[in-house]
């Protein structure tokens, strides 16, 4: 691996390593910043530039990005669900501790942080020895996984302190727990509703060109694109309207899905692979359809057949959660409209509303300070 100038950093998707493999650059996970971007990043907070000095005092005062942060765990197994799932709170503050203090180290460069992130690391390292096979453990193994993959990242390559035995323990860890969670997923036929696949997907990816996996990466690109799955491009966001398959669900689900899509799209998107666009932009679509209706506009509703034939009932759209906005449109704002040009008024209408975007446990977040370029 050789590195040129670039600084890691990270959010649900946030550094920047190049790596040349068999002749190819392959960028580390996530939004890539250079050292004049990570310049900028600092002028912003340093000026108090909004909204983006607005997502650095949310991530600053975030408890889980304390370097005094106490740690919940570790645990020796964890599960979202079934006998273990009193681990589920405890063990995703303190991924999420982990994945914050790594942030706040790359911005501050106060050690305590990076101290803090490979302390809770390495812990769950020296003690985690299973993730039980439970209806829910590929959701564990997406959503905490990406906050493992982008710490370990950032750790690694700027942490001058870090020992190189506790990241070679850490990476055993995800690639003897988490990857083969993920395997058994993508391994199985279709069952689960559409925002797994992207879950799963975006952390999938990630860990490929962590560990400069090309065969990985290229078959997370096939998935988003082709898979036999409701978590795919095709399958999650309708061509001509932009509904959700979960639209009649709740509004929660589909805002967790989009913002995932759109996280494997730029993580591509950092690898000179473009899935923003495919199929029209459709991943545009599905976030204005998103944005209007939650924000009490109408929308068209059709009830469809999903890819497993099992979420077929809903009739109309749900008002479950409408109007409670996740800190996902950002990115997609960042890429469609700022380096696109494409207008995205219903998105933008949302950000208005809650910018600075925030911490959520599931995604990047912090969108107002990582996404703007």
């Amino acid at each position: 691996m050789k590195y040129n100038k670039i600084i890691i950093f990270v959010l649900l998707t946030l550094f920047g390593t190049v790596l040349n493999v068999h002749a190819q650059k392959f960028i580390h996970p996530g939004i890539l910043h250079t050292s004049q971007k990570m310049e900028l990043m600092r002028y912003m907070i340093q000026q108090k530039v909004e909204p983006a000095y607005g997502s650095w005092l949310l991530l600053k005062e975030n408890d889980r990005a304390k370097s005094d942060y106490k740690m919940q765990g570790p645990f020796c197994v964890i599960s979202r669900d079934g006998a273990f799932a009193y681990t589920k709170g405890k063990m995703e503050a303190d991924f999420s501790a982990a994945y914050l203090n790594s942030l706040m180290w790359i911005l501050t460069g106060d050690k305590a942080h990076a101290e803090k992130s490979l302390e809770i690391l390495a812990a769950y390292a020296d003690s985690l020895r299973l993730i039980p096979a439970t209806n829910d453990a590929p959701l564990l193994a997406g959503l905490e996984g990406f906050k493992i993959i982008y710490s370990l990242e950032i750790l690694k390559h700027t942490f001058p302190d870090v020992s190189k035995k506790k990241i070679r323990k850490i990476e055993q860890m995800f690639k003897s727990l988490f990857i083969p969670v993920m395997d058994t997923f993508y391994a199985t036929p279709p069952y689960t509703n559409g925002n797994w696949g992207p879950v799963v997907t975006k952390t999938y990816m990630a860990a490929a060109i962590y560990f400069n996996d090309r065969r990985k990466y290229d078959f997370t690109k096939d998935f988003y694109l082709n898979g036999n799955d409701n978590g795919t491009i095709a399958n999650y966001i309708d061509g001509e309207t932009g509904q959700s398959q979960e639209a009649g669900r709740d509004q929660g689900h589909p805002q967790l899905a989009l913002g995932a899509m759109a996280t494997v799209c730029e993580l591509a998107w950092q690898q000179g692979d473009d899935l923003y666009s495919a199929l029209d932009n459709r991943l545009l679509k599905g976030y204005e359809y998103a944005a209007k209706y939650n924000l009490g506009y109408d929308v068209p509703f059709k009830q469809w057949t999903d890819v497993t034939g099992k979420y077929c009932n809903w009739t109309v759209i749900s008002e479950k959660s409408r109007g409670s906005f996740k800190p996902v449109y950002e990115m997609a704002y960042n890429h469609f409209n700022r380096r696109k040009g494409f207008p995205m008024p219903y998105t933008l209408e949302v950000l208005k509303k809650i910018r600075p975007e925030g911490f959520d446990r599931d995604e990047c977040a912090f969108g107002s300070l990582l996404f703007n370029d």
